[in-house]
């Protein structure tokens, strides 16, 4: 407790820090490229005006598309570009700061109206996804967002959660996208499936963690899919986290360093060569929550991009990110304070993971270019539990030993046909290379039960094709088709993908979209033996689900926008335990099935979600976004229940403001909220009877009533304050970011409390403070 309050204390004190610094107008430059979203071509001559000065700012493209503003005073900018043919496009609430410059990277479409037609006024392209093959439900992720938003904690996933239609946890960031399963999200990283990438996944529940792995000091812009996505997204259920790592500065070295209550964080980013185009960008991080929690784990990440452009021979990069965890807890060797069963057990769990790539973009004429990347995926989890008998002796309760490496080879072309027509097609080769080892006592001082003990290899094929017409300036009609092969069963997949947008004006538009999904399942489901020692779960098919979902989109002016999306979804060729309740639609934590599955359960989501934006603009910004949805489900009783993850409502309110304040106004104070509301989390009830007969009182839930209970509602807020100081050349940060200042206690399942001998629900209060000083020159 002592070495806590030290480090705590520590980094406190680096807010009364003094600065002997001098006032004055600190400088920095924005500078970019324009080129075409079909194509990737460089737009040369291009107009550029930066927006928000006293003066008004342009600039015309070069040759190569390259732009730049030099020695532009700190603070927020907007940017509209335009080229004669195109759609202008405005980029909004790009924040300057003394220590980095801003280098953007900006694509435009084509216009079909025809010269003197119509006045083509300019839209902002921050309500739209960076994949414009995508007409409905998905939005891009920003950079700045994820740094600026309360409780995202500088991590995606949880930024994600303030989305329309999706929620997480507070102890589990699993991303939950419309009452699905976290499990059934794709995380994809530089066009290429990665494992799980939060710290700690799959301990508390498959498809979460932590926090993600990736810093938003690498993360680029980025798209985030909650239904009916385009053709290229295979593999996926439920939505898609498309990330991008940015690339480094290549003109000059720029270096942050963090440290805080909850770590360290180290980037840097500059050119490889002085005078050269090649870039290079990496951040690592370090963490030991149990200086400021009772929680004994231990993680650190290191993610990189090296990027090699060259004048013929189309652009090469290599990127990956790996990461760490341990976290370990020994039991009480005082039996009189055994309370819960929890208090007994020592468990012991190191996670390894980790993505590596290489990838190659070259131009294909004007019209067109190819993209390649081959890369390799691993995760490894190793876990070890034992729990004490009355003679304090240890007896094994469970093993998890489990590896997994992906060897991936992604490909496609993007070709554009002229002003109405662009297609891409790709396929996917991902090798998969297993060794698994599950087993399981039940219950605990029994022998330990072989679940699963495999390793070989099998492979995941897939191809892809996806075209956008362009139809007239009102009609955009988008069709592909998506395949995939399972070679461990000889299972495959055809799905359909289609969309239609119809703009009845310059600023409101009405989509249409439709799509068939599936993804796999954990390896570990496949090689379940029985007591004879027989795979059962072998000939295991897809999950698949159909999406429809209608979009109306309206933007108010430059500033504000509303979009709402009515959807239905019907889950089908499930998982699912003949005669029982179980569906992998519920899927949360349970490794070890014994049981034979079969695909015959089914589901049914329909909802609606709303989102009403204000962005940043005279120093504030607002965003309200609302979900009112049913998750259904059908086990292999053939009875129709809520999902556990049915919460039926979600509500979120983000608001921030920045004031620029100081002798010459460029410092920037800013104060961030979000307010969230959702109802309460399903539960079955408890087999009081059933719980009491079991030696180790591991509690038992009545079934045939599956998650017929529901909390109450849950209401929680997060907040972040932080102070900028900009010099030349040099920038300071102290932030205070607080998860949970509500105190909300959330739900962790039911436990035998042995004192009072009782089955109680037990509650976990997760409050986790992060005060930081950060220095980028």
């Amino acid at each position: 407790m002592k070495m806590k309050q030290q480090h705590i204390f520590f980094v406190s004190c680096l807010f009364l820090l003094p600065f002997a610094l001098f006032a004055q107008q600190s400088v920095q430059n924005i500078r970019g490229t324009v080129h075409d979203a079909a194509s990737g071509t460089p737009l040369a001559y291009a107009t550029v005006a930066l927006k928000n000065t006293a003066l008004p700012t342009g600039a015309i493209t070069d040759s190569l598309g390259h732009f730049i503003f030099k020695d532009i005073p700190v603070g927020r900018y907007d940017i509209e570009v335009s080229y004669m043919g195109y759609n202008p496009v405005i980029i909004p609430e790009i924040l300057l700061t003394s220590a980095k410059e801003a280098v953007l990277d900006i694509s435009l479409q084509e216009n079909l109206t025809k010269l003197g037609e119509v006045v083509v006024r300019p839209t902002v392209n921050k309500s739209q996804p960076m994949n414009k093959m995508a007409l409905s439900s998905a939005r891009m992720l920003s950079v700045e967002e994820a740094s600026r938003f309360a409780g995202g904690f500088d991590d995606p996933a949880r930024l994600a959660a303030t989305f329309a239609g999706v929620n997480t946890n507070l102890g589990d960031n699993g991303i939950v996208v419309r009452g699905n399963a976290p499990k059934f999200l794709q995380w994809r990283l530089e066009d290429v499936e990665i494992p799980n990438p939060n710290h700690f996944a799959e301990v508390a529940g498959f498809g979460g963690g932590g926090l993600t792995a990736l810093s938003s000091q690498v993360l680029g812009n980025s798209d985030f899919f909650t239904g009916a996505f385009p053709a290229e997204y295979g593999n996926a259920l439920s939505g898609v986290f498309d990330l991008k790592l940015r690339t480094g500065n290549n003109e000059r070295m720029e270096n942050t360093a963090q440290i805080g209550t909850i770590g360290i964080d180290l980037a840097s980013e500059g050119p490889l060569k002085k005078g050269g185009q090649a870039s290079y960008l990496f951040n690592y991080r370090y963490s030991d929550l149990g200086l400021v929690s009772d929680f004994g784990m231990k993680y650190q990440d290191l993610s990189f991009k090296l990027n090699f452009p060259t004048k013929r021979a189309g652009t090469f990069s290599v990127w990956g990110m790996g990461w760490l965890d341990h976290f370990k807890e020994d039991a009480e060797m005082n039996k009189e304070k055994w309370e819960y069963t929890d208090d007994r057990e020592r468990f012991d769990t190191k996670i390894y993971s980790g993505a590596m790539g290489a990838a190659h973009r070259i131009s294909l004429g004007n019209s067109a270019y190819w993209k390649t990347t081959l890369a390799a995926t691993a995760n490894r989890i190793d876990t070890h539990t034992e729990q004490m008998d009355d003679q304090l002796q240890l007896q094994p309760s469970h093993i998890i030993k489990k590896t997994n490496w992906n060897f991936v080879l992604s490909s496609y072309i993007n070709k554009r046909f002229g002003a109405k027509h662009t297609n891409r097609t790709g396929i996917n080769v991902t090798g998969l290379k297993y060794d698994m080892l599950l087993k399981n006592a039940d219950p605990v001082s029994t022998p330990l039960q072989t679940i699963s003990d495999e390793d070989g290899a099998s492979a995941l094929l897939s191809a892809y094709t996806n075209s956008s017409f362009n139809l007239s300036d009102k009609w955009t009609f988008n069709v592909g088709l998506h395949g995939q092969y399972f070679a461990l069963n000889q299972h495959y997949s055809i799905e359909p993908r289609a969309g239609v947008r119809y703009n009845a004006s310059s600023d409101q538009s009405v989509s249409l979209s439709y799509g068939l999904h599936s993804r796999m399942e954990l390896l570990n489901y496949y090689f379940t033996r029985n007591e004879t020692g027989e795979l059962i779960n072998k000939d295991l098919d897809f999950t698949r689900a159909h999406h429809l979902v209608l979009s109306y989109d309206w933007n108010i002016g430059n500033n504000y926008h509303l979009r709402v999306e009515p959807y239905v979804q019907f889950l089908y060729d499930v998982p699912v335990i003949p005669d029982s309740s179980f569906s992998f639609l519920n899927l949360k934590d349970k490794w070890f099935v014994r049981e034979k599955l079969e695909n015959t359960g089914k589901g049914f989501n329909y909802g609606i979600d709303l989102t009403f934006e204000k962005f940043m603009s005279q120093g504030y910004y607002y965003m309200l976004t609302g979900s009112l949805f049913n998750a259904r489900y059908k086990g292999g009783d053939h009875i129709w229940r809520d999902t556990r993850y049915n919460r039926n409502f979600l509500v979120n309110f983000l608001i921030g403001k920045e004031w620029m304040v100081g002798r010459s106004k460029q410092n920037m104070f800013s104060a961030n909220i979000n307010v969230a509301s959702q109802g309460g989390e399903r539960y079955s009830p408890v087999d009081e009877q059933a719980t009491q007969v079991r030696p180790d009182k591991e509690v038992q839930y009545d079934e045939s009533k599956a998650f017929s209970k529901q909390l109450p509602v849950a209401f929680i807020a997060h907040f972040t304050i932080s102070y900028k100081i900009n010099r030349k050349r040099i920038a300071h940060e102290f932030a205070i970011k607080m998860l949970n200042a509500t105190f909300y206690e959330e739900y962790m399942g039911h436990s035998y409390n042995f004192k009072t001998h009782k089955i109680d629900k037990v509650y976990e209060g997760i409050n986790v403070p992060n005060i930081s000083y950060k220095i980028g020159f």
